[in-house]
């Protein structure tokens, strides 16, 4: 039992998120080079002969120079297993980050210093405040002209609705960047632009120190010793409670490019960052340090391996040991199961392993037993909560251009729908209507191109005039209520009762119209609860 509290102790699980181009995949990088998993950093956007970054594996990302799926990445740094996900930081890929979020103890919230706070950050940082999972937020690029620090917490706070509390502070900024003062350990990190791996560092033991002036100059001295009184006299203090709560957010500066700031910030999270923390079940509150071993799939990938056409299904351990080779029960298909290959990640990398604990994120081989939300437990049996779908904004309908390629669409259809980035319906009207719909249009474009490349199937996909789908709960439902209207009635996968809607106009129309109906905005509803 010790060695299990030892183990769970020693993990930190993280999310990355950010708008995209913040510089999130090339932080995600650097953090990997400090703990030895790689030898060379990637670059997001390469030409012909530079390596790609790590954590973007897909041919399509590759291509496009942007994450479309999230990675899982694991490394070792002081004594620490450091679990990282790696979020799609485009808004068209939302739905992804949303549910690999559920697997995450923390999240790094990274912000251009040029361009503070923006749309899906706003977004994704939503979601980990409902959450409550602690948030530490970088703010990035302070070797190129940024925004004044200040200005940047005041956003947080305005924006964002969340308080800061800056670990360190910068010198200046773009091409007048000297480095970082450490509030905490009380010294100076100092920048060089020809060589910012090479990092010297100076003990502060009077800010307002001669010495500093002779190493800043002393228009930058004055300026740092009037900024870092303010934040003493005017900012929140350092608050460990309101950390873990997610209430306060401990906010350092750096260059994820330049490597400049990353590995002080690493070091600071290990100390800060909680280990991994329990979650609630149908059976209740179930702690990290249980001896028996459970987790949930929060992602399915098919493919990973275009060799090979396998499929993986991504497990959050949350309780107890896992070993290779152990018998699980699986709920919702009401029997055990032996998980003989279990593997651990660095993106498209895998290495088989022996044992994990709570806080590991592992691949499992899928041969099409798992859906996203699954529990697995090795002792008493329950399931953890499951995971919605949440409503598309964009729909297709969906056909295959060469009929004698049937049998490799139905097969990939099935595939890619089970990874919950495009949701399958199927119309009720009668005909043979096969329907996707996606939170955001890009995926259309990157369901196309799996298809083609890795089922060898080519489609036509003809937009709807939907934005909208609801879930019906209500025992007089009936589709030909919605003859007349503009609505489609649709099943999804589980054959549940969904309705696609052009705009809000139609779907206020529709519950004024059927009171006693209730429209989710999620599949996972509570009965009665209405969205």
């Amino acid at each position: 039992m010790s060695s299990i509290i030892d183990q769970v102790s020693k993990r930190k699980t993280l999310a990355i998120i950010s708008h995209p181009d913040a510089g999130k995949t090339t932080l995600t990088e650097k953090l990997l080079l400090f703990g030895g998993a790689i030898r060379e950093a990637g670059m997001v956007k390469g030409k012909k002969n530079s390596k790609f970054a790590t954590s973007d594996w897909m041919e399509i990302e590759k291509q496009r120079g942007i994450s479309v799926t999230s990675s899982v990445m694991e490394f070792d740094y002081n004594d620490y297993r450091i679990n990282i996900l790696d979020t799609p930081g485009h808004e068209d890929f939302s739905e992804d980050t949303y549910r690999t979020l559920t697997a995450a103890d923390s999240a790094v919230m990274l912000i251009d210093g040029a361009k503070g706070v923006e749309a899906q950050t706003k977004k994704l940082f939503e979601v980990c405040s409902q959450r409550g999972i602690p948030i530490f937020t970088m703010i990035n690029k302070m070797d190129r002209e940024t925004r004044d620090p200040f200005d940047l917490l005041e956003e947080l706070e305005e924006i964002l609705g969340m308080r800061s509390y800056p670990m360190n502070w910068p010198i200046g900024s773009g091409s007048d960047f000297q480095g970082i003062y450490d509030r905490k350990h009380q010294h100076v990190e100092i920048y060089d632009a020809s060589n910012p791996n090479k990092v010297k560092i100076y003990p502060v033991s009077d800010i307002e120190g001669a010495d500093l002036t002779e190493l800043l100059g002393e228009a930058a001295h004055q300026r740092l010793v009037e900024e870092v009184s303010l934040l003493d006299v005017a900012g929140d203090p350092y608050d460990e409670e309101k950390i873990l709560n997610g209430d306060l957010t401990p906010t350092f500066f750096g260059s994820a490019i330049s490597n400049f700031g990353v590995q002080s910030f690493l070091e600071h999270f290990l100390f800060m960052a909680p280990a991994p923390v329990g979650r609630v079940s149908s059976e209740g509150y179930v702690d990290p340090s249980n001896k028996d071993f459970s987790g949930f799939i929060f992602k399915i990938q098919a493919n990973m391996n275009p060799a090979h056409r396998d499929r993986i299904a991504f497990l959050r351990i949350c309780s107890g040991k896992f070993e290779r080779g152990m018998s699980v029960k699986h709920p919702r298909m009401k029997k055990s199961i032996k998980l003989s290959q279990p593997q651990q990640f660095l993106a498209q990398e895998r290495n088989i392993i022996q044992e994990a604990y709570a806080g590991d994120i592992i691949g499992l081989f899928d041969p099409g037993i798992f859906q996203i939300g699954d529990t697995l437990c090795g002792g008493k049996e329950f399931t953890y909560s499951e995971m919605p779908l949440f409503s598309p904004e964009h729909f297709s309908r969906v056909s295959i251009k060469n009929a004698l390629k049937k049998k490799h669409f139905l097969k990939g259809l099935q595939q890619l729908t089970e990874e919950g980035t495009v949701q399958f319906f199927e119309s009720t009207s009668g005909l043979d209507e096969m329907i996707l719909g996606v939170v955001g249009e890009l995926q259309f474009e990157v369901f196309e191109y799996r298809m083609q490349h890795e089922y060898g199937v080519d489609m036509t996909l003809q937009r709807l005039p939907y934005q909208l789908a609801r879930w019906i709960e209500g025992d007089s439902y009936k589709p030909a209520l919605f003859q007349a209207s503009n609505a489609k009635p649709v099943k999804d996968k589980q054959g549940r009762h969904v309705m696609l809607f052009e705009n809000e106009y139609s779907l206020r129309w529709a519950q004024e119209r059927y009171p006693d109906l209730k429209f989710h905005s999620q599949s996972n509803f509570s009965p009665s609860k209405n969205s």
